[in-house]
């Protein structure tokens, strides 16, 4: 096999990970079926990785970075202001969530890994601070996403910005299973209008 680098090796051990565990769950994420999938030996997981843990470990880093600011709406800096004025700060989340509900359309698989990681980071004594630094970056996103709102909007929140990020996530999180479940669109988008109807209830204009 082509010497590969070992930050390109490492990727690749990542990427297969992720669709393993998507496919199968974490449980059946051997090592032997990593490296199966990313067409490697197990001599090449054992030259990048010291143990299945910490390529998990790795994994739950990698796909929380990659959410991006895929929660609620882009910084302000990346998402051009409305003309003539401030946006309705109903409008600016209900775009926001309408591209959180399209980001796990689009990958449904990483979703599904998600998931399961968090439970196993949790079930697990020395990789519960993984499921904690998830959802502290996932409160962190929705929480810096929630602040450009407000400045697109012109609007101020009624309660500590962290609080409403919190709400954020867990409706997400709810929204994320029930449309794995029955991969219902429809219901998705009734369930979006709520969410930005509940949310933009918390605030109001400066």
């Amino acid at each position: 096999m082509t010497r590969i680098p070992a930050a390109d090796r490492r990727s690749a051990l990542v990427r297969a990970a992720l669709r393993v565990v998507a496919d199968k769950g974490v449980a059946q994420a051997t090592t032997r079926a990593i490296v199966a999938d990313a067409g490697m030996s197990l001599a090449s997981f054992h030259y990048a990785f010291e143990s299945r843990d910490e390529l998990m470990a790795e994994l739950i880093r990698h796909v929380v970075e990659q959410e991006g600011t895929a929660v609620l709406p882009q910084p302000a800096a990346e998402v051009p202001q409305g003309v003539g004025g401030p946006e309705p700060l109903r409008q600016v989340l209900r775009v926001g969530l309408q591209g959180y509900a399209d980001h796990l359309r689009h990958d449904p698989l990483r979703e599904k890994a998600m998931l399961e990681l968090t439970q196993y980071a949790l079930r697990s004594p020395a990789m519960r601070h993984l499921a904690q630094a998830q959802y502290e970056r996932y409160h962190a996103l929705a929480a810096v996403a929630l602040e450009s709102a407000a400045q697109r909007s012109g609007s101020v929140w009624l309660l500590p910005v962290g609080e409403i990020a919190r709400l954020v996530v867990a409706l997400t999180d709810g929204l994320t299973i029930a449309w794995l479940v029955d991969r219902n669109d429809a219901a998705t988008a009734s369930l979006l209008d709520v969410a930005a109807d509940s949310v933009a209830r918390l605030g109001r204009p400066a």
